[in-house]
């Protein structure tokens, strides 16, 4: 008798990358790519204050475990979609440390708002 496949869930990366000045680039797998954002000031900590992420073009899943001198891996792990339409992606990492529930809210063009949730996972 045949398994079905077995399922994985999404890989996600956060990599810290230091040219041509210090970022971080979050990367979420989603229909074969990897969908890019740079965050200037990397993924919020405080609900109360959203950052500035800035969409970047899809990146093959090979950057999943990309580093170099001046770049390397900040987190990995797996991501959790909860809800998403053209204006919101709600999600939550799965990755080194507890799981964070965030929203990328569209302002227009490339410009989102990161945004650590209220409503965080239980531990």
């Amino acid at each position: 008798m045949n398994e079905p496949p077995a399922v994985t869930e999404p890989a996600f990366v956060l990599h810290d990358h230091r040219k041509p000045r210090p970022h971080f680039d979050l990367r979420l797998e989603q229909d074969g790519v990897l969908r890019s954002w740079a965050l200037p000031r990397g993924l919020p900590t405080d609900p109360a204050r959203n950052r500035l992420a800035i969409a970047v073009p899809d990146h093959a899943l090979d950057h999943l475990t990309y580093t170099d001198e001046h770049k390397f891996i900040a987190d990995i792990g797996w991501w959790q979609p909860e809800d998403s339409n053209d204006r919101r992606l709600l999600f939550t990492l799965h990755g080194r440390g507890p799981a964070r529930r965030y929203a990328l809210i569209h302002t227009g063009g490339t410009s989102w708002l990161a945004h650590l949730t209220k409503d965080q996972p239980a531990a």
